[in-house]
C-alpha cells in the first residue's frame, strides 16, 4: 500500500482506501510471519524512536517490527537527547533526518509531533500524543476485521474518557464506515472538531449513558481514566462506578460482541477482571496486532 501522505499523525491524513489497505496488508504480514516468511524489505533502514513517555507495547512492537523487516530501531529517551538540554525540536528533526529513514515519537504534546513533521525530511509517525493515538487504532480495526470479517456497518460503543485513543477511533470509524456511540461524563467528551468532521462520513453519537451507547454494539471499548501523570482521585470518582465496563454492561451489547482495551488496564476501575479475562475479550490479539499494523505502516511510509 502506497500512501499519499508523508507522515501519520492523526489518521485524518489517510483516505478510506488507504486505511483499509493498511489493515489488509497487516493481516497479510501476520499470516506470512506465522508461516515463517519474513521478508527483509527494510534492510539497512533505520527508525529513530523518541520516547518522552514510558512504553511497553509501542517500543517493543516497533523495535521488533523493524528487526523482522530487516531494519534497525534506535531507542531515544528524553535523557538520551539534546532536547533535554534545550536543543529545539526543529534542529532535532533536521539532525535525525540525516541519520534515519523514519521517526516515531511518543510524546506529551501533539504540537511537538507537528513540529517534528514540519521540519523533518523523513516520515514521522505519531506513537502517541495527548490528542491522538493512530497506531493503536490501526491495530484495533485489524483486530475487528479478523474477528468480525468486516468493518462497514458495525457499531462501536466507547465507554469512559473521550481521550486521545477515542479521538483516533472516531477517525477510524469514519474511514471504515462503522458507527460509534460514545458515553462520557460531561467535560470528558472527545474533540469537538474530530466529531464534527467524522459525522460527515458516518454516525457518531454522544451520550452520558453507557447503557444507551452499548445497546446493540458489536464492539465495546474503554481505556484507563488515569495515568502515571494524572491519577487524581477526584477525577476517577467522576467515572466510577457508572462508566465501568462490567458483565452487566456487556449484556446490553450484542451476544457476539467483543471487548477491547488498548492496555495497560486498571482492573476493577474502567473494566472488571471478569470482562477483560472473559470470553468476549480480544485485548491480547489487539496488543499483538500493534506489531503487524506498524510493520505495514513502516513499509508503506519508508518504501514509498
Amino acid at each position: 500500500m502506497k500512501l499519499k501522505t508523508k507522515n501519520l499523525l492523526t489518521l485524518a491524513e489517510l483516505t478510506p482506501k488507504e486505511f483499509l489497505g493498511l489493515i489488509d496488508d497487516s493481516i497479510k504480514l501476520k499470516k506470512e510471519l506465522k508461516k515463517g516468511k519474513n521478508k527483509p524489505v527494510l534492510k539497512n533502514k533505520t527508525l529513530a524512536m523518541i520516547f518522552q513517555k514510558p512504553s511497553t507495547r509501542t517500543r517493543v512492537s516497533f523495535e521488533t517490527g523493524m528487526f523482522q523487516l530487516g531494519g534497525h530501531a534506535i531507542n531515544l529517551s528524553s535523557n538520551d537527547m539534546q532536547l533535554s538540554r534545550g536543543e529545539s525540536v526543529e534542529d532535532t528533526a533536521k539532525t535525525l533526518s540525516r541519520y534515519s529513514d523514519c521517526i516515531m515519537a511518543r510524546v506529551y504534546s501533539h504540537d511537538l509531533i507537528e513540529k517534528l513533521s514540519e521540519h523533518s525530511s523523513i516520515p514521522v509517525i505519531n506513537g502517541l500524543s495527548d490528542s491522538f493515538h493512530p497506531c493503536q487504532i490501526l491495530a484495533d480495526f485489524m483486530t475487528i476485521k479478523e474477528k468480525k470479517k468486516k468493518l462497514k456497518g458495525l457499531k462501536i460503543a466507547w465507554i469512559g474518557d473521550g481521550n486521545n485513543v477515542c479521538n483516533s477511533m472516531i477517525y477510524g470509524a469514519a474511514l471504515s464506515g462503522m458507527e460509534m456511540s460514545i458515553a462520557t461524563p460531561k467535560e470528558f467528551e472527545p474533540d469537538k472538531n474530530v466529531v464534527k468532521e467524522s459525522k460527515q462520513s458516518t454516525k457518531i453519537e454522544l451520550t452520558s449513558d453507557p447503557f444507551t451507547a452499548t445497546k446493540n454494539a458489536d464492539i465495546v471499548v474503554t481505556d484507563t481514566y488515569s495515568s502515571i501523570h494524572n491519577s487524581d482521585p477526584k477525577r476517577i470518582r467522576k467515572f466510577l462506578p457508572k462508566y465501568q465496563v462490567n458483565s452487566k454492561l456487556m449484556k446490553i451489547s450484542n451476544k457476539d460482541a467483543i471487548f477491547m482495551h488498548c492496555l495497560p488496564a486498571k482492573r476493577e476501575q474502567e473494566v472488571t477482571s471478569s470482562v477483560i479475562d472473559g470470553p468476549q475479550s480480544v485485548v491480547w490479539d489487539e496488543a499483538e496486532n500493534r506489531l503487524h499494523t506498524q510493520k505495514a505502516l513502516l513499509v508503506a511510509l519508508i518504501r514509498a
